[in-house]
């Protein structure tokens, strides 16, 4: 008779062997050269590698290198070199094995990539934040170098966020966290679209499970109605190509769970009123690339002699393609309903690139050469970054992250050459894109031939000529005019050089003056010195010494003598450094190491255990946690916990900017948490608006004072013409009563909006 674990053993190994053929099916079905005996070696030797080892969701271990393997080959589009790399992407980091190892029996391309994945290995974040943009820095350095490792990366991270219900409830919002915060713009600036839509929808789906469902059951619901509009939308744009002999295929594409969920957020909308839940794209054949662009306006012009145009909302990515890559023609028309649809025209090729990246670029390769891609310009400048690092990591981690997701406006220089930059780009960001020298002696630029000064925002066509002086030198407030990373790096670089001398002559003032006067430097004698003088550091400290803007006197000697005989516990120099600034927009400032280790130390002597669930009370009348003012979350909000330097519990909503930067870069000091039966009251910010008439004012007030019982704390009001908008300030104990109020006061005649704000 057969044991349990024989049994067991049986269907493990069937499991494993059908997902493996899955995998190797969909190979065979792709356009690269069939490799499978390398393939089949590198699945034996991970499976005999992972053997007896399980995944926290109780499968095989092997079950998740063959599910990264199967993203890699079917959703991206890579070959076997890849498929290879992917399998055994975890095998040096979780066994015996070494990189050498795979080098014998792999190759040399298949052992760098694998080195590559065991480097940037547990996530591109560490539990502290020098640590996080260390491991972000060494993926860019990495992916310099073969874009397959990033590529792979990204396969992990979506299976992981696929498979991410087995995790612990901190554990979800960290890595969910850390998932919107950077692998989604990374994915989206790599044009890995269908990859960059699902990680966001995963990281929603686990940080606001209720609103995902919400949305998702409204979307369900409202299927057949948004099917007869598309219908009747998309069948005499059918009927018109079908005439003109295009061979195409025509779709709804549905706006994700995600992006519906952030329109209603930012527009302040019901779901109702979100009528542009899907585009129609049309995508047709076409072999010969140079007849795309023909193609795409026929089909414009088709689609506009049956609807009317929306005269702003027209994209040609065609002839100027974005930075990853993405090409195709937008058009938006008024449909047959009376709303607005957006079009969407792409040729197969294009397609391909849209959904796959710049893998699919090398399907459609034409030639032998080797052609400089957007992609290549946007490493240069990673490397640029790399090489040239702040003295602040976080900094670093914060400043990249600005041109990973930004729109991108197309500029000229002179010469006609086409420089591409984010949205909101000024004329000192496109100096120091040009070269660090102009960026450091510009004065003004010439913007289509109308002089303006450095801080001038430029648009997408403008025509630039920058205009330096010798005699120009940077300053320290021209960062403030600067949105792209490369520029803010070279203008610091540029800053520091002239800043040097003047620090190391300062720097021989102090150590004289200390020595003169009998003085040891220590910790505590420098925390004393960065107090009295009010700043942040050494290198400051000895700066304003060299440009004469302190002086060292006799008023300093007994403070410093006592501080030298009398250290104090905890008065050490990082106790005294400012915390690093505002990141993400953020109200307050971004933890330091110093910090993340005092709140581990204390999640480690066991006054806040961050494995458990931490209950939200107010027992004996006093909360045990601290409102985040940043977005002021209140009763039956979805909310995490932030452990603070004095072990204080933080709330903040899941999808507060600045906890967002939370969960990616200080995970050990997040806690799940849930509401208990609260008697506490919070403050909820509402905005109603409506068509003014005279009492409105008086019936809204009567409704939430008499009526609903409710303590107004401010109201500001303000009409123009025949509307008007108020925002409203109120105590309450819930999210429901909130909803009640909000659903009462639409119910009033001449209001037609009333939402929270957070």
């Amino acid at each position: 008779m057969e044991t349990d674990g024989t049994l067991q053993a049986q269907r493990d190994e069937q499991m494993i062997q059908e997902a493996y053929q899955e995998l190797l099916d969909g190979y065979l079905r792709s356009n690269h050269r069939k490799k499978v005996e390398i393939i089949e070696k590198a699945f034996n030797f991970a499976k005999a590698a992972h053997a007896g080892v399980r995944r926290r969701s109780g499968e095989p271990y092997i079950m998740h290198p063959i599910a990264v393997a199967r993203i890699v080959s079917q959703e991206i589009g890579l070959g076997s070199t890849s498929i290879c790399a992917a399998l055994l992407h975890d095998v040096v980091e979780d066994t015996d094995f070494t990189v050498e190892d795979i080098e014998q029996h792999f190759g040399h391309t298949v052992a760098v990539i694998v080195e590559g994945l065991t480097k940037i290995s547990g996530g591109i974040f560490g539990d502290r934040a020098s640590l996080q943009a260390e491991n972000f820095r060494k993926l860019l350095l990495t992916m310099s170098e073969d874009i397959r490792v990033v590529l792979i990366k990204m396969a992990d991270r979506l299976h992981n966020m696929r498979t991410l219900g087995s995790m612990a409830p901190n554990k979800r919002y960290k890595i969910a966290g850390e998932t919107l915060y950077i692998y989604a713009p990374l994915a989206h600036r790599l044009g890995l679209f269908s990859i960059k839509t699902e990680l966001e929808d995963l990281s929603f789906k686990h940080e606001h499970p209720d609103i995902y469902r919400e949305i998702s059951a409204k979307i369900q619901a409202s299927e057949a109605r948004r099917s007869a509009v598309y219908t009747d939308f998309s069948a005499p744009i059918k009927a018109s190509l079908d005439r003109l002999g295009i061979q195409y295929e025509a779709k709804a594409r549905l706006k994700s769970v995600y992006s519906i969920y952030n329109k209603m957020e930012t527009k302040h909308l019901p779901f109702e009123e979100v009528y542009d839940l899907y585009a129609m794209r049309i995508v047709f054949k076409c072999d010969d690339q140079s007849k795309e662009k023909a193609i795409c306006w026929s089909i414009y012009s088709a689609i506009t002699d049956l609807y009317q145009l929306h005269p702003t909302r027209t994209r040609d990515w065609i002839v100027t393609p974005k930075a990853n890559g993405y090409q195709a023609l937008h058009l938006t028309v008024m449909g047959p309903d009376g709303n607005w649809v957006e079009v969407q025209i792409r040729s197969e090729r294009m397609d391909a690139i849209a959904e796959k990246g710049f893998a699919a670029h090398w399907k459609y390769k034409i030639g032998d050469g080797d052609e400089e891609s957007e992609l290549n310009a946007w490493l240069k400048t990673i490397k640029d970054i790399l090489d040239n690092p702040g003295p602040d990591d976080i900094d670093f981690l914060n400043t990249l992250k600005l041109n990973l997701f930004s729109s991108e406006i197309v500029v000229f220089t002179p010469a006609g050459e086409l420089v591409t930059l984010p949205k909101g780009a000024t004329v000192l960001d496109l100096a120091f894109n040009l070269h660090s020298e102009i960026g450091l002696h510009c004065i003004a630029a010439k913007v289509n031939h109308k002089l303006m000064p450095l801080q001038s925002e430029l648009k997408s066509g403008d025509q630039v000529e920058i205009l330096t002086s010798k005699t120009q030198m940077p300053l320290a407030e021209w960062e403030q005019y600067l949105v792209t990373a490369k520029a803010r790096t070279r203008l610091r670089k540029g800053l520091r050089a002239l800043r040097q001398p003047v620090i190391v002559k300062g720097n021989e003032m102090l150590e004289r003056w200390l020595g003169d006067n009998g003085i040891s430097e220590s910790n505590y004698v420098m925390t004393k010195m960065l107090g009295i003088f009010q700043v942040s550091n050494r290198d400051e400290l000895c700066y304003q010494l060299g440009a004469d803007e302190i002086v060292l006197g006799d008023f300093l000697i007994k403070p410093l003598r006592k501080a030298e005989r009398t250290p104090r516990q905890g008065s050490g120099l990082l106790s005294k450094i400012p915390l690093i600034g505002k990141m993400m927009g953020g109200s307050s400032p971004a933890p330091t190491d110093a910090d993340t280790r005092s709140a581990d130390t204390a999640a480690a002597a066991g006054t806040i255990n961050t494995k458990e669930t931490y209950r939200l009370s107010s027992a004996g009348g006093s909360p045990n946690y601290v409102i985040a003012p940043c977005c002021n979350p209140i009763h039956g909000d979805d909310v995490m916990g932030y452990v603070t330097d004095d072990n204080k519990v933080e709330i903040h909503s899941l999808d507060c900017p600045r906890a967002q930067v939370l969960k990616a870069g200080f995970g050990s000091r997040i806690v799940a948490t849930e509401w208990a039966d609260l008697n506490e009251l919070f403050t909820a910010h509402i905005r109603i608006e409506g068509i003014d008439r005279r009492g409105i004012l008086q019936e809204i007030t009567q409704l939430i004072s008499n009526h609903l019982g409710i303590d107004m704390r401010k109201l500001s009001i303000e009409a123009s013409g025949e509307v008007f908008e108020a925002d409203l300030w109120v105590r309450v104990n819930d999210t429901e009563v909130v909803d009640d109020l909000c659903r009462r006061t639409r119910a009033i005649t001449g209001v037609t909006r009333a939402t929270r704000i957070h």
